[in-house]
């Protein structure tokens, strides 16, 4: 297979076709990688290896494929981590790519999609926030984007968080009075907005600036996005001087309030170092069998914010291994800058560079730095790692005993990994909403949540019970289909929950009771957790089945605890059913009639007046409507009163 993922002669799948079954007859660990061996090519490529189950342990890489899997056939010199892989290796699979660079970018498009048990994982991918210089429209837009970059426009980033875009999106339109508004809205001004009025556009919708002048600001904006920001000072200061000799005291005053705005983008990014105009710096920190990796990004000669990571690895890895398998993961969707700095000299180092390289079509410097400013911003940035591994161990620590609270409150065998919280929200039975929250040993779990509308016919306005049941039985019923198993997995890939929490009493209880039983479900402890007399937190009750109700002293941590997940969920589904509302507020009726496009719902609307009036009408009346045929108009009665002749 080469670097795009297509498949070569060398290509060896062995027992691929037969994973997630038993191979109880196959060799396995050592004795297997051995066979392979025989069979593998001097040439670079990656290589998978698979537990009896078929579940994926590993994802490497290799210059030459024959000489690195030789190396797993030794049983002595591994660490444990890679003893317990060879042990537990039954199935292998390999590509064989033109490259090591390839080699590189497979493997890491490879780890981030199937998440291997023994590689290092980056937990957190989100894509970052850029800003973008629109190019599709004759006045430029400059707007906050991420994702794809689809729209035609000049893209500046990446920046750390949505907050340090919005700030520096603020300090531009100071700045360069470049407008923020939609084509749409633009298109349809017949006067200028408030941001005009303030001095923050320069209203090009309505002509207060004509095109050859607001060019010139979008060519100072890129100028000062590019890093020429002491050009674009200078020439400002010039036209102020300029304005001021002329006597022109209030164009001399919008040329210094411009001037005081890109000061305060430079004062606001923080550390705004001389020598590096563009670059990632990474910053690795070990401690506790955890990793903190620092990413700063440096664009424009401004420092645009960090983030922090913690990627998912066995603890007997250095700090070294974790943050080289860490880099080529996070450029494995994201471009690269001109420069990138490391605290740790890497093994991968002359391979990343080359990689990205290629990838950016031109050349990417990787680098640890040793003295100057360079290492000046290292170790600020390993200063803030240590300082962030410090407080999540710290955290974590809380966690881990607020968790074996919950599991001696409610009985547990073990602190539970999966709390799972569920609620409802309504107003009168309508736009019902479930929601779910999900929490673990590192907090909630928001890229889990889900979300639940009540979708059952024959459910009463506001019957809590039959709407928990149909929230409870449509989550465990496909948790069920998509398991084929009713035992929970362990550890971070679980997807049964140890213990669901609802938000009620003794009833709600038992709906959730007897969903688990119908679906023959019986090792998820259930709970309910009613609120105290008058609605105040801290005498909430707690039901269980097989033990009388009970209450936790009042300032128990434990009982804060179970308090904000009660709140999270109550937050989550009143969001969502707020959500729902709003959108069901611009629907209307004739969006639902077969048939019926925006022509001639606009023909109806504007004979009758109102959808309640297009519902109410005859079928001759409807017929009579211009672009309403016979057969469109016998759709829209239908619709709303029904078909006699085809009733029973």
């Amino acid at each position: 297979m080469n670097g795009n993922g297509e498949k070569t002669a060398d290509e060896e799948n062995t027992g691929g076709e037969n994973r997630g079954g038993a191979v109880e007859a196959a060799p396995q660990g050592a004795a297997l990688i051995a066979a392979k061996v025989k069979l593998l090519p001097d040439s670079p490529g990656v290589y998978r290896m698979y537990d009896a189950g078929g579940d994926l342990l590993y994802v490497g890489k290799a210059r030459s494929l024959k000489k690195r899997v030789t190396s797993y056939t030794k049983l002595a010199g591994h660490s444990n981590r890679i003893a317990r892989m060879i042990a537990s290796t039954a199935q292998m699979e390999f590509i064989s790519t033109a490259t090591e660079t390839d080699a590189l970018l497979l493997e890491a498009n490879l780890i981030k999609r199937l998440k291997p048990r023994y590689n290092v994982l980056m937990r957190d991918d989100k894509s970052f926030p850029y800003i973008l210089l629109t190019g599709d429209h004759d006045f430029p837009q400059a707007l906050k984007h991420r994702g794809a970059r689809s729209r035609k426009g000049d893209y500046y980033g990446p920046f750390a968080s949505a907050g340090a875009v919005t700030a520096t999106l603020n300090a531009l339109q100071k700045a360069f009075l470049l407008r923020s508004c939609s084509d749409s809205v633009f298109e349809s001004r017949t006067r200028p907005c408030l941001l005009f009025q303030i001095k923050r556009c320069s209203a090009p919708c309505t002509g207060e600036i004509d095109a050859e002048g607001y060019s010139k600001l979008v060519a100072e904006a890129r100028d000062f996005l590019k890093g020429r920001s002491r050009k674009t000072q200078q020439q400002l200061v010039s036209l102020m001087d300029e304005a001021s000799g002329e006597l022109d005291f209030e164009r001399a005053a919008i040329y210094r309030d411009r001037i005081r705005a890109l000061t305060q983008i430079q004062q606001h990014q923080g550390i705004n170092p001389r020598t590096v105009v563009e670059a990632d710096l990474f910053a690795a920190w070990s401690e506790g069998g955890q990793t903190c990796v620092q990413v700063f990004f440096f664009r424009a000669g401004q420092n645009w914010g960090n983030r922090a990571y913690f990627p998912r690895h066995d603890k007997e890895l250095s700090t070294e291994e974790v943050l080289d398998a860490f880099l080529a993961q996070f450029y494995e969707d994201r471009p690269p800058p001109r420069m990138v700095l490391l605290s740790h000299d890497v093994p991968g180092r002359p391979l990343l560079a080359e990689a990205l390289t290629i990838r950016a079509e031109r050349k990417v410097a990787v680098g640890v730095p040793r003295r100057g400013e360079k290492r000046e911003l290292v170790d600020h940035a390993l200063t803030n790692a240590r300082e962030a591994l410090g407080r999540r161990l710290a955290e974590s620590s809380t966690q881990r005993k607020l968790l074996e609270g919950v599991a001696e409150a409610f009985d547990l065998e073990a602190p539970p990994q999966r709390i799972e919280v569920y609620d409802n929200s309504h107003i009168s039975g309508t736009k019902a909403v479930g929601g779910m929250i999900v929490a673990g040993p590192e907090g909630f779990m928001k890229n889990q949540y889900r979300k639940f509308n009540i979708k059952g016919p024959d459910i009463e306005p506001g019957d809590d019970y039959a709407m928990m049941r149909e929230v409870l039985t449509r989550r465990f019923t496909r948790l069920v289909k998509e398991t084929g198993e009713k035992e929970g997995k362990e550890g971070e890939d679980a997807v049964w929950p140890d213990l669901i929490l609802i938000d009620g009493g003794a009833g709600q209880l038992k709906v959730a009771l007897e969903v688990l039983q119908e679906l023959g479900i019986d090792n998820v402890t259930a709970v309910g957790v009613a609120k105290g007399p008058d609605r105040d937190a801290g005498r909430e009750r707690f039901f269980m089945a097989g033990r009388a109700d009970f209450m936790m002293e009042p300032r128990n941590p434990v009982l804060y605890y179970l308090q904000r997940l009660r709140d999270e969920a109550h937050r989550y589904a009143i969001g969502s059913h707020r959500a729902r509302r709003s959108k069901a507020i611009g629907v209307n009726p004739l969006d639902e009639v077969p048939g019926i496009g925006p022509g001639r719902k606009r023909a109806l609307l504007q004979h009758f007046g109102s959808a309640r009036a297009v519902a109410r009408a005859g079928l001759s009346d409807l017929e009579s409507v211009n672009g309403i045929s016979a057969k469109v108009a016998r759709a829209v009665y239908d619709h709303f009163h029904g078909n006699p002749d085809t009733a029973p």
